[in-house]
């Protein structure tokens, strides 16, 4: 493991011994692998590791205190929500050798991409009474390790997250608003984003229960899916290199719309339906409803 250059003293790597994550599921807990190919955007993940730390050593090899106060914290990022956030924290004091199990559960709807997990062992507290060389502010890190997870399937392809749209410039009484950035050559799993709004009840709780949806959760995520399928066709069409001969990177926003196309119009050329769209717009709003299917109950 490569160690970044820090400005004050660190323990030894051995003062901390992290057992490897495990995934914890309803037939009990299995070693968490590279990657999740069946994962979605309903299924939370729960992760678990036990980490021991040497108190003594990690504070007499750092230059500090035998009274300071640590911390072991963990801290998830996700590629394709572009979202990170706190998991566990666990305040450490006193001697000798503790034991820490870290528990953590992740909201599928906040994840997606590449799931990166960071395990700390920090400073719990500012000292003033500590040597130029070691560490004194809160935060500063004395170990640190990381492990990632790829959470394939199609989550990947659409992370979605569920906010408050009157914290931001969305109109409040909108119940979701799918994002498209970068260009065509950019990560899908950057580039797309499906927001829906916590103060719409109606579409937040269809997501809630899409693993086992109600019949009228199947109409909103039918509706849902077939508006976002709309965005992405018509985002497509308005870019001016999305043409036939197009040879866009695997695993791009532009692989993935080239991919939605040849989905929901087999069989005809991208200039036919940009033409149709452009001349007849209704024509081209029905032709797009029938291809995804809207409200079909096996969805």
């Amino acid at each position: 493991m490569t160690r970044h250059a820090l400005p004050y003293r660190v323990p030894a790597e051995d003062v901390v011994v992290a057992e490897d994550w495990t995934l914890v599921t309803e037939d009990g807990e299995v070693p968490m692998p590279e990657a999740l190919p069946d994962w979605d955007y309903r299924m939370d993940l729960r992760l678990r590791r036990t980490v021991r730390v040497e108190l003594d050593k990690a504070r007499s090899q750092s230059g500090l205190p035998t009274d300071a106060a640590l911390m072991l914290a963990v801290v998830w990022t996700a590629t394709g929500s572009n979202l990170s956030g706190p998991a566990q924290h666990e305040r450490l004091s006193g001697s000798g050798t503790t034991t820490v199990t870290l528990d953590v559960t992740l909201r599928a709807a906040d994840l997606g991409g590449l799931l990166l997990l960071d395990t700390a062992l920090l400073l719990a507290e500012r000292r003033f009474d500590t040597r130029p060389s070691s560490p004194r502010r809160a935060g500063s890190v004395l170990w640190s390790r990381r492990e990632s997870l790829r959470l394939q399937g199609d989550a990947p392809q659409f992370p979605m997250a569920v906010i408050d749209f009157a914290r931001t410039s969305f109109p409040d009484d909108a119940a979701w608003h799918l994002q498209i950035s970068g260009s065509p050559e950019s990560a899908t799993m950057g580039s797309l984003l499906l927001l829906v709004n916590e103060r719409n009840p109606v579409t937040a709780t269809a997501f809630e229960n899409a693993g086992r949806p109600r019949p009228v959760d199947r109409v909103v995520l039918s509706a849902v899916y077939a508006d976002a399928a709309r965005t992405m066709v018509e985002h497509a069409l308005g870019l001016d290199e999305f043409v036939e001969a197009a040879d866009f990177p695997e695993g791009s926003l532009g692989a993935t719309l080239q991919s939605l196309f040849d989905k929901l119009f087999p069989g005809q050329s991208i200039t036919d339906v940009r033409l149709r769209r452009s001349q007849s717009p209704a024509l081209f709003a029905s032709d797009l409803q029938a291809a995804v299917k809207i409200f079909e109950v096996s969805r």
